[in-house]
């Protein structure tokens, strides 16, 4: 994660957008992402949206990256780390919605 973070770093530096990422413009960004990852899927029906070809398959991941990338530097406006934040829900979810073993 360290790594990502430190790569997209220098990524916005390289190209002077620090400007343009203010935590409400990378939240913006990341829904529009979100939104686009979502069209992908939009009009498929359950079982078609989970076997999708290469094209589409090659759609996804750079959706995803690119969902991944603005979470990732919103994260960092915040000093989060975006792994250690997923584990920590997890967590918290597990003692929230408790296992209930069949009846």
């Amino acid at each position: 994660m360290k790594k990502l973070q430190t790569e997209l770093m220098k990524f916005v530096k390289e190209r002077n957008w620090q400007q343009f990422h203010s935590p409400k413009n990378l939240v913006m960004a990341l829904s529009v992402e979100t939104a686009e990852l979502v069209e992908i899927f939009q009009w498929m029906e359950g079982p078609e949206s989970g076997m999708v070809d290469a094209a589409t398959r090659e759609h996804i991941e750079e959706e995803v990256g690119d969902v991944m990338i603005y979470l990732t530097m919103l994260a960092s406006k915040f000093d989060l780390d975006p792994l250690e934040a997923a584990h920590k829900k997890i967590a918290l979810n597990a003692r929230k919605y408790p296992v209930h073993p069949p009846n």
